[in-house]
């Protein structure tokens, strides 16, 4: 499905959540940082894009197509 909406950056406590945050940050994607991260490694989920020295980000777009893959395959 194509939209007319520009992709946005999502940075790894917004995809993962953050129960720390005030107000906390529900998970779009609940695994740990750990699984995620060896996810990103085996090819499962998005690579991100570095944009800084210690932070990385993922498009939008990119993880509401991995959302929609992971719910089709339930």
């Amino acid at each position: 499905m194509e939209s007319n909406v520009e992709p946005k950056f999502l940075r790894l406590k917004h995809i993962l959540g953050d129960n720390k945050s005030n107000p906390p940050i529900k998970p779009i994607i609940p695994v740990s940082k750990s699984a995620w991260w060896d996810g990103i490694k085996k090819g499962h989920y998005p690579k991100g894009i570095k944009i800084g020295p210690n932070t990385t980000a993922w498009r939008s777009d990119q993880i509401q197509d991995l959302v929609n893959t992971l719910c089709s395959q339930k």
